[in-house]
């Protein structure tokens, strides 16, 4: 479930394994809008990094915002049966909870680390919706979000690169 990371001795999650238990809760078809919300779960902890380093607010929260269209450009493509919102938003807790725990015992620096490579693997994880989705416009969609997982992940990389403590 772990790998290090080549840059630090930071070991880094597989975020899909470690949130699989959560996922697999969902019904089938609300999968990607419960990815939807981890996105704003996310973007939640960027703004907190924000606050955490407010030299580089900026950056973090440009970060923040590419998380929140990602989840605004799911909702979109993936309609919601309003009967499965219970089940969809059930395990959100324990799924934000053990997220959220993958990066306390690191710096804030590392926790970016980790950041950078779980919107790598968000970006895979779209790409993987997208190679099994029959609407070309729902599969546009998800490489548009793949595209803004990556540009977040560059600018983590290169705010870490310029700024992080050695």
């Amino acid at each position: 479930m772990l790998y290090s990371s080549v840059m630090t001795s930071v070991s880094i999650p597989r975020f899909g394994e470690l949130l699989a238990p959560y996922i697999s809760r969902v019904p089938d078809g609300t999968r990607p809008r419960f990815l939807a919300l981890l996105e704003r779960g996310a973007a939640e902890r960027y703004r907190m990094w924000a606050a955490d380093l407010p030299e580089h607010a900026a950056v973090l929260l440009e970060c923040s915002r590419a998380e929140d269209e990602i989840a605004d450009r799911i909702e979109g493509a993936f309609a919601l049966d309003e009967a499965l919102r219970t089940e969809l938003y059930a395990p959100l807790p324990d799924a934000t909870r053990t997220y959220y725990d993958a990066f306390a015992p690191y710096s804030v620096w590392d926790q970016l680390r980790i950041q950078a490579n779980a919107e790598r693997q968000g970006a895979n994880a779209w790409r993987s919706i997208a190679a099994n989705h029959p609407d070309p416009r729902v599969v546009e969609v998800l490489h548009g979000c793949s595209a803004l997982e990556e540009a977040s992940a560059d600018r983590l990389d290169a705010l870490i690169a310029t700024h992080a403590p050695a």
